[in-house]
């Protein structure tokens, strides 16, 4: 199976620890970005995966593209430019203090893309599953005309496409709203992950509950098969309680709910379910199990520290089958 991947890698600046901004003299470095956590987390899972992204072109573009390799994840699409390395900075919260996330990535290389840099044709020959997030369109003009062919070539050629339309709508600062992006983006997808909060406010589709806000999300687009979503429920930033949902069109698949304590890292433990959920989707033919499977996958990311989810197909299958002590192995 061979999933491709489209979005920005930036580099991830913290203070040791749960250290706060103010009292620290140093900075821990990792890479990541939403879509390619996810391609991240299916390399460890065995899949083949590239991610097509757009790096400035200097020591630092090229470390993030290594980190990528460095994880199996196929570089080749990438492109190098002009531009800077987008950056976020993490201050970890632990018990009661939240914690806090401070962006800087305005003109970055990767806000610069144009369609013409890419070959979906070629990006897309071969290709099982094609993902996207709404952080994408919302950075420029260009990434969202990008990813519109990425996924106008995906339905050309049969590739099945998944789009997490949470669109940051801090982020839309070039003209355009959501409203007026994302409706054309979630044309061509066969899974969204969304509620119907969102729902209402990107597309106008309304819903009581979620089947009935699904249902209407399948009619108004018809080529969606899934609607999928996670409930998080904090008890504090180290304590949280995780489940998910999947719905096919008749029922709705729900995990059983995760209690996950301590919590070490939850950065991409979105995108670690949504990895979990796609492998499940191509890999079991069965709706239930695959949404099981994405919800222990992101229960495990919250132990791992970094932007990705480490974990193997076998440990997530071990708390998947209800075994979370954390025993050690020998």
């Amino acid at each position: 199976m061979k999933v491709i991947t489209f979005g920005e890698v930036m580099l991830r600046l913290s203070p040791p620890g749960v250290e706060r901004f103010v009292q620290t003299d140093s900075l821990t470095m990792h890479f990541g970005g939403t879509e390619a956590n996810v391609a991240v987390s299916l390399a460890q899972l065995g899949l083949e995966t590239a991610h097509v992204t757009r790096f400035p072109d200097h020591a630092l573009g090229r470390s993030a593209a290594g980190y990528l390799r460095q994880y199996g994840v196929g570089t080749q699409h990438i492109r190098f430019g002009d531009g800077r390395l987008g950056l976020y900075f993490l201050e970890t919260g632990a018990g009661s203090r939240a914690s806090q996330i401070i962006y800087d990535r305005v003109d970055s290389a990767f806000s610069r893309i144009t369609p013409n840099d890419i070959d979906w044709e070629v990006v897309l020959s071969g290709a099982d599953w094609f993902h996207w997030t709404g952080i994408t369109p919302a950075l420029s003009q260009g990434a969202a005309d990008c990813l519109l062919a990425g996924i106008q070539t995906a339905n050309r050629l049969g590739v099945p496409v998944s789009g997490d339309i949470v669109y940051r709508s801090n982020l839309w600062q070039y003209g355009r709203t959501p409203q007026e992006i994302m409706p054309a983006l979630t044309e061509g997808c066969t899974l969204v992950l969304g509620n119907k909060a969102l729902f209402s406010e990107l597309y106008g589709v309304v819903g009581s509950t979620f089947i009935e806000a699904g249902r209407a999300m399948m009619k108004r687009f018809p080529t969606l098969k899934y609607i999928t979503d996670t409930k998080r429920n904090s008890l504090s930033a180290s304590h949280n309680e995780l489940s998910a949902k999947l719905f096919d069109g008749n029922t709705v698949h729900k995990s059983r709910v995760y209690s996950i304590q301590p919590i070490v890292d939850r950065i991409g433990t979105g995108d670690a379910y949504m990895a979990g959920l796609i492998y499940g989707l191509l890999t079991f033919n069965d709706p239930q199990r695959a949404v099981e499977f994405g919800a222990a996958a992101s229960a495990l990311k919250h132990t791992i520290p970094g932007d990705v989810n480490l974990a193997t197909v076998s440990e997530i299958e071990t708390l998947e089958a209800g075994d979370s002590s954390g025993k050690l192995r020998r």
